[in-house]
């Protein structure tokens, strides 16, 4: 294994870390956000709605960018723009620049996303074994450590404006450091090293697939990040500071189901593996639906963490590996995801006020269920393309 891709990986694992801090020093700085500009639950709710859209917009768009110039060239401008756009939420003074400063931030984070996993996909392929996970197992860490600093904030008294300004000052010129670690996407490097340029591809029928199981775990991952907290408190009869504890519990099984998902993909394989998720998702979290009491439910919640935590990384992984340039698929695939994670708490709360919060959140089950059929429908990894000169990490691996 040569240097230049030991820090190839490193670097991307660097990128999701940082991507994971920045969104989450954002969403955890909100209250104080909102106390600063006086506004109220519903213009919180069209801000991150704003955000939300502004980086499904880049997203959907990165498909054509991507197959141009790859994912390397993508994130040396999109992982600053990130940065900068962090500072600007930060000091935004009223609320018709904060829509601004919301969806500038959520297409700035959109393209990061996008181009993260594509250059993990390539990263992976490189290794000729997977990564994904670990990958995504960054993120989890970035976003810890922004609750642990924005906690460590607050008790400090500092201001949202310099917290989250000291945030984007750090990690703007770490970004700028790790593009010299990114490798160039191999179609891509063809395509400008034979002078032509890079074709749009049409994307092949699994990639639509593995998004929508994509979309199914980010909806299910939404719907526990955003409604378990009231769950815990309105239903189950948990004090606030209790109810609070559901989502870092949820967000420790995520981290340890990453940290070991690529060593358990390499044993038993993609494709059964997500289907297994799918089922022990649908199990666990029908435990906490179904809980008595505060602490079956907040003990279920971190194994409903280490069982969808695979999911989405492999779904990109795989949607990456379908085609010859990563870019394009995993763009596709990831807008599809990310679709879910915005339609999510909407449904959630629909159904909620139709039945009771209960019913409302078994279509997580329901959508876990979902992910373990669709997964068998999956082609067999060696059926994915692969470019002809790179190794193709799922050839030897059982599905």
């Amino acid at each position: 294994m040569t240097r230049d891709l030991r820090t190839a990986r490193t670097g991307a694992v660097l990128t999701f870390v940082l991507a994971g801090l920045m969104c989450g020093s954002m969403t955890v700085r909100l209250p104080a956000l909102s106390d600063k500009l006086g506004l109220s639950e519903a213009s919180v709710g069209l801000a991150l709605l704003v955000w939300g859209l502004g980086a499904l917009v880049a997203m959907q768009s990165m498909r054509g960018v991507m197959t141009r110039f790859g994912s390397r060239s993508i994130l040396r401008v999109a992982a600053p723009l990130t940065a900068v756009t962090l500072a600007l939420l930060a000091v935004v003074p009223t609320f018709p620049l904060l829509l601004v400063a919301s969806a500038l931030f959520g297409m700035a984070f959109g393209a990061v996303d996008v181009a993260m996993n594509a250059q993990g996909s390539t990263v992976e392929r490189a290794y000729g074994r997977p990564l994904m996970n670990g990958m995504h197992a960054g993120w989890c860490a970035g976003a810890i450590s922004a609750g642990l600093l924005g906690t460590a904030a607050i008790t400090a008294g500092l201001s949202v404006t310099v917290h989250l300004t000291l945030i984007a000052l750090v990690a703007l010129p770490i970004v700028v450091l790790l593009s010299r670690t990114y490798l160039p996407d191999p179609a891509v490097a063809a395509s400008r090293g034979s002078g032509a340029p890079a074709a749009a591809h049409r994307m092949p029928p699994v990639v639509y697939l593995l998004g929508v199981i994509a979309f199914c775990a980010f909806m299910v991952e939404g719907t526990i990040a955003d409604w378990n907290g009231l769950y815990m408190r309105d239903v189950l009869g948990a004090p606030e500071a209790v109810a609070a504890l559901g989502y870092p519990i949820f967000e420790a099984g995520m981290l340890v189901g990453r940290l070991a998902g690529d060593r358990v993909r390499t044993r038993f394989g993609a494709r059964g593996m997500i289907a297994a998720s799918g089922l022990a998702t649908a199990v666990t979290f029908g435990v906490v639906i179904t809980a008595s009491t505060t602490a079956v439910a907040l003990s279920a919640m971190l194994f409903v963490g280490v069982a969808v935590s695979t999911v989405s990384p492999m779904a990109l992984s795989l949607a990456g590996s379908a085609t010859a340039n990563p870019g394009p698929a995993v763009a596709q695939t990831g807008a599809m995801g990310y679709a879910g994670l915005l339609l999510g708490p909407v449904i959630i709360g629909f159904l909620s006020d139709l039945a009771t919060l209960r019913a409302g959140l078994a279509i997580a089950v329901v959508l876990s269920l979902l992910i373990a059929v669709i997964a068998r429908f999956v082609p067999r990894p060696r059926t994915l393309a692969a470019p002809a000169d790179a190794p193709r990490p799922e050839l030897s691996m059982a599905a």
